[in-house]
């Protein structure tokens, strides 16, 4: 799963990760792996996130399509 909280940050003029960190509740280091993809969210945290932004779900985090890498190669 890849993510656009980065450039979502910046483009909100320049929220920082501490920034972001205290309006969903939690501390600089998970939105750190978060933003890093070393970390995928809860449901909860993503829905939080995105709502911080003011964004759908979709536009903060991407998932890759079938038939991509690592896909099971199934059709939908």
């Amino acid at each position: 799963m890849t993510n656009s909280i980065r450039s979502l940050r910046f483009a909100h003029g320049e929220m920082t990760q501490a920034e972001l960190a205290a309006r969903i509740g939690v501390t600089r280091q998970t939105v750190i792996a978060v933003e890093k993809g070393r970390y995928s969210p809860s449901l909860e945290m993503a829905f939080q996130i995105a709502h911080v932004f003011g964004v759908p779900l979709e536009q903060v985090f991407q998932y890759p399509a079938a038939g991509g890498p690592g896909s099971e190669g199934g059709t939908t």
